[in-house]
């Protein structure tokens, strides 16, 4: 079982940068690979970014692509979405997720953690 915690959410203005972070309890947190999702108001939750488990491979949403980057620290048990550039529309609650496979769609993470506000404002 992986338990996900996330921090780092807040308010900034546009051309901003935060960066997230989401600390995982649990001794087999290298195994999973972590995905960061948003939810804004009104509408569904979507894809951010990915990470294998090595950290070797990673996928982006075409939206956050070149603005966002996403790590992690196997030792730390921690993944990080570093954003940069920010704009309103990435306003949302910032969700992480733990699945064994690399994978994009959220029906197939098992684990997720509370979200984390962002607000950009203009």
């Amino acid at each position: 079982q992986v338990q996900l915690v996330e921090s780092g959410g807040g308010l900034v203005q546009a051309g901003g940068s935060l960066r997230l972070s989401c600390a995982a309890s649990g001794r087999t947190f290298s195994s999973y690979a972590m995905g960061w999702f948003r939810q804004a108001p009104g509408k569904e939750r979507e894809f951010v970014a990915a990470i294998s488990f090595s950290g070797g491979n990673t996928k982006y949403a075409d939206s956050v692509k070149g603005r966002f980057a996403i790590s992690r620290d196997n030792a730390k048990k921690t993944v990080y979405l570093q954003m940069d550039s920010l704009k309103p529309e990435d306003t949302a609650v910032y969700y992480c997720a733990a699945h064994l496979d690399f994978v994009t769609l959220q029906y197939e993470y098992d684990y997720w953690g509370q979200g984390t506000q962002v607000i950009v404002s203009s």
